[in-house]
């Protein structure tokens, strides 16, 4: 299977981009999205995730600005509203199936100007 991100770019501080990831090729059952970022000089953090049951966690710097959905089998979207320069960063989506294999995406940038 392979994951395919897009919907990264430019934005002004308090702007709002979507992004979006979608799984192709074998079967891989996802029980779990996530999505991570990684901005220069630090480490990869989670953003956002959510199961096949519907759990949904956020991190505590995007709770109430970014939405994850998960409108179909292979597919899941982060909704980012009201960005901050802070959350420039280069997303990273993952997908995690029954048997706790994960296999992750190529990564978007998001850049947010000041």
């Amino acid at each position: 299977v392979q994951l395919q991100a897009s919907g990264g770019g430019l934005v002004q501080a308090g702007g709002s981009l979507r992004l979006s990831c979608e799984a192709s090729g074998t079967a891989f059952s996802v029980v779990a999205w996530g999505w991570y970022r990684q901005a220069p000089g630090k480490q990869r953090e989670m953003v956002a995730t959510i199961s096949s049951r519907g759990n949904i966690n956020y991190a505590d710097s995007v709770r109430g600005r970014f939405t994850i959905v998960s409108d179909a089998k292979n597919t899941v979207h982060l909704e980012m509203n009201s960005l901050k320069p802070e959350d420039t960063a280069v997303y990273y989506c993952k997908a995690v199936n029954r048997l706790g294999s994960a296999v992750w995406g190529q990564g978007t940038l998001v850049t947010v100007s000041s």
